[in-house]
């Protein structure tokens, strides 16, 4: 019986080393740049960059979307601000290399307000919130609960509202008790290995991925298991939260631009974004024919206009998008 029960937990127990050996691997590669600040029982993980005394844009605070950390917001938005403002990227609890926090970290109106706190212990006042796809229901939620922190709302790719269906069935498995622990712990990793790849491609579809975005970004971060049943918790209480909180998003009076693609198979935007600009008065909608998930990085430019025209500079947000769909028209041309 000894023997039978050694042959059915040695492989499961090869997993968990695997994955255990892997989460350092991953670690290992991609080092925490930031610096962890307590923010009430729990540490938070940022990206800051002072303010240069070459600053023309206000503070400005990047959330990345899911499956994600800071290094996604940093590859697409480090180089080009530099010298015009004070940044803070951040890692969303639980993701990256910070903590996690109570539970109310599994909705986005906790996380905004641990981003509020983090803006606290670091001296900055208020600042242009920026969010890409799921960090933009969290910068919706920032938007309602600390106003006075907000000098104004950049979504980009937001997820922001309820949808039709529901989730990938692994976030499911991922926060079942026992279960999820095995599945986090012994299937994660290879299983994630295996799709990263392809998931990625897919995330920046029909545009190209930049070939070194993988190098760059970390997405082996979210496999590790703490990270990955996180990532999950926030995925299977999403629609129910979005549900309850998005009419809310009509008390919102910061300057407000959203930015999309109209080939984005992950958000859908006519949900989303159309919603966003629906019901925040004076917001701007900026469609960019042809672009998916990642404006962020396919439309960058696009992106800095708003930052600008949010802080009050005049610019033409529609001509930048025209602009951007000829750039990348011609880009796709040539690499055709």
């Amino acid at each position: 019986m000894l023997a039978e029960i050694s042959t059915l937990l040695a492989p499961v127990a090869a997993a968990i080393g695997y994955t255990t050996y892997k989460a350092r691997k991953f670690e290992q590669t991609f080092p925490n740049i930031g610096e962890l600040t307590d923010i009430g029982g729990y540490k938070m993980n940022a990206v800051h960059i002072p303010r240069p005394g070459t600053a023309d844009l206000p503070p400005l605070v990047f959330i990345h979307g899911a499956c994600g950390n800071l290094l996604d917001q940093i590859g697409a938005f480090l180089v080009p601000l530099e010298g015009r403002a004070e940044m803070l990227f951040v890692d969303r609890p639980g993701h990256g290399y910070s903590e996690r926090g109570g539970q109310e970290n599994a909705f986005p109106s906790g996380q905004a307000d641990a981003i509020a706190k983090l803006m606290e212990r670091r001296g900055i006042e208020k600042a242009i919130i920026v969010g890409h796809s799921f960090g933009g229901a969290i910068a919706a939620a920032f938007g309602v609960r600390h106003p006075e922190r907000s000098a104004g709302l950049l979504f980009l790719a937001p997820a922001t509202h309820p949808w039709p269906g529901g989730i990938d069935w692994y976030y499911h498995v991922a926060t079942l008790p026992a279960i999820g622990w095995l599945f986090n712990h012994a299937i994660v990793v290879p299983l994630g290995l295996w799709r990263l790849e392809q998931a990625t491609l897919n995330v920046f579809r029909p545009n190209l991925r930049p070939a070194d975005y993988i190098a760059k970004t970390g997405p082996s971060l979210a496999l590790r298991p703490r990270t990955f049943h996180a990532n999950a918790a926030d995925f299977t209480k999403l629609l129910q939260y979005l549900k309850a909180q998005s009419p809310h998003y009509r008390r919102i009076t910061a300057p407000t631009v959203i930015i999309t693609g109209d080939r984005d198979g992950i958000v859908w935007e006519h949900l989303h974004s159309q919603g966003l600009a629906r019901d925040i008065a004076g917001s701007e909608l900026v469609k960019i024919r042809g672009v998916g998930h990642k404006p962020d990085y396919l439309a960058t430019d696009v992106a800095i206009a708003a930052l600008e025209k949010i802080a009050g500079k005049p610019r033409d947000l529609q001509a930048a998008a025209r602009i951007a769909e000829q750039r990348l028209s011609a880009g796709a041309a040539i690499a055709a």
